[in-house]
């Protein structure tokens, strides 16, 4: 694992963190709060494909078409890592420890944490790999 290249997918990840969390926060308003856990990573998930393609992987080999697919199917998978986490802490974990500082914000803060290190292994190896 390249240092370098790990730094560059964090911080990739970290801008696309913030849109996922900051779209999620604004779509909180309009509709349930997992389904827009669900829509917040989607626009999440276009801005990481495109820092990703474009500054952390840019000598990929395989064709776009393919990278999308890949980048999708193990998206899907940190979806459902991210979403379980979320949903677990809001709903029942910090409930019952007495939370009470922004719980649903904080818990998908975490719930987007989670996949990191699987999801960089997933696209060196599979979606961006050269």
């Amino acid at each position: 694992m390249s240092r370098r290249q790990f730094s560059l997918f964090f911080v990739a990840g970290g801008i696309a963190a913030a849109v996922n969390v900051g779209s999620r926060v604004l779509l909180g308003g309009v509709m349930p709060y997992a389904l827009s856990i669900v829509v917040a990573y989607l626009f999440g998930m276009l801005t990481a494909f495109t820092l990703n393609r474009r500054f952390v992987f840019p000598g990929a080999a395989n064709p776009l078409h393919h990278q999308a697919l890949w980048f999708t199917l193990i998206n899907i998978a940190a979806l459902a890592q991210t979403l379980a986490v979320s949903v677990v802490l809001a709903r029942w974990l910090f409930p019952a420890l007495g939370w009470t500082w922004y719980p649903e914000t904080v818990a998908h803060v975490v719930g987007v944490m989670v996949p990191i290190v699987s999801s960089y292994i997933g696209h060196k190896r599979l979606t961006f790999r050269t």
